[in-house]
């Protein structure tokens, strides 16, 4: 069953998700034969998130691409606004306001959450959503968080 961790509380929701797909990939947990999928289906969203991993850290290359791009078979970080089928299925990031159709194929999922009043409030439908099928849910209070 697919683990669940939510991450709320951060001032700037695609900035954050982009750190967590830095340290996702830096502990060689997002791979080319497992990749980190990131799904939007919301395009300007992805493209904005997309435009966030070249510019945060100019002196550092995150390497990621575009499904429909040939160099997303050598690709540790996909970046999708529809549904992919992969060999294997570990890791998702959701930027969607929903719940990707097709979540339960991963092992795990990631859902970032603002402070904003807008994205709370979808967010707690997809908490709800999660919890009353029963699946395990991590939460990481980013304001708690040391700096």
């Amino acid at each position: 069953m697919t683990s669940i961790d939510f991450h709320f509380n951060t001032p700037n929701r695609l900035e954050y998700a982009c750190r967590l797909t830095r340290k996702i990939l830096n502990a060689g947990q997002a791979k080319v034969e497992s990749p980190l999928v990131v799904f939007c289906s919301e395009r300007p969203r992805l493209d904005h998130f997309d435009d966030l991993l070249w510019s945060l850290w100019p002196e550092e290359f995150i390497p990621h691409a575009h499904v429909a791009l040939p160099e997303a078979q050598d690709s540790p970080i996909l970046l999708t606004d529809e549904d992919i089928k992969l060999d294997v299925h570990s890791l998702l990031l959701n930027l969607d306001d929903a719940p990707p159709p097709f979540f339960a194929r991963y092992t795990r999922l990631f859902e970032v959450v603002s402070t904003e009043d807008a994205d709370r409030t979808k967010a707690r439908e997809r908490f709800s959503f999660y919890r009353d099928r029963g699946y395990a849910i991590n939460n990481y209070d980013l304001a708690k968080k040391s700096s």
